[in-house]
């Protein structure tokens, strides 16, 4: 076996992100009234806030902004691209999304299937995500996989977020593992797989989507059954 600890990402690798997001806004939406706002749809709200979200943790990975920018704007800048004038609550509207978002408990399709492969065939298995401790490892619980990991590494116990290769760094020194019989899976090009490539661990890219990008991973596969022809 050339790998012994497998490190997967959490949010659109394993926790089926957009499911329970949609799902979260769509509470959000109806608790604040947002038809009377005059967003006519929660569709409307959802697909607007998605856009608004996928452009800030772009920015986030890319050094551009803060964490903190994230949770102050993002309510704003989605209500303000929908022609919303921000109501004085809008940041209770984050915290309401922020509390529900984690309780939700959708996997991607097949995930569960392949952690408990790669439990049965002896894998220590491992999340390294750039959310917080309690978020994450609420989400974890939620959605019933808590039980799979031996660590959960978050940029709040690194102090590093991925791509920096130190959270990679702290952690294999967590794992007690050597970078060449590890593994690294994630969905994010930049802060998934060219942080682990770079730091000088194996990587799989999960890209649904096949986009395509000039460097290459270790693997590449399109659905998570996949991984089992890896491991």
């Amino acid at each position: 076996m050339k790998y012994k600890h497998l490190f997967f990402d959490l949010d659109h690798t394993l926790w089926d992100f957009e499911r329970n997001s949609t799902e979260s806004l769509t509470e959000v939406y109806h608790l604040f009234k947002m038809q009377e706002l005059g967003i006519p749809s929660h569709e409307q709200f959802i697909t607007t806030y998605l856009k608004i979200n996928y452009q800030l943790w772009a920015q986030l990975d890319q050094g551009l902004i803060a964490h903190s920018d994230i949770r102050e704007n993002r309510f704003k800048l989605v209500l303000s691209e929908l022609g919303v004038p921000s109501p004085p609550n809008f940041r209770t509207m984050e915290d309401a999304y922020i509390e529900l978002l984690p309780t939700k408990s959708y996997l991607l399709d097949g995930a569960l299937d392949v952690l408990d492969y790669a439990r049965e065939r002896g894998y220590d298995l491992h999340i390294i995500t750039n959310g917080f401790d309690f978020i994450q490892d609420k989400k974890l619980r939620s959605s019933g996989i808590v039980q799979y990991f031996t660590h959960l590494i978050t940029n709040e116990n690194a102090q590093a977020r991925k791509p920096d290769r130190r959270i990679f760094d702290y952690a294999i020194t967590c794992a007690g593992a050597q970078c060449a019989e590890c593994l690294m899976i994630g969905d994010n090009w930049v802060a998934d797989i060219l942080g682990a490539k770079r730091f000088g661990m194996d990587t799989v890219f999960y890209n649904p989507a096949g986009h395509m990008f000039d460097e290459a991973p270790t693997y590449e596969v399109r659905h998570l059954n996949e991984l089992k022809d890896i491991l």
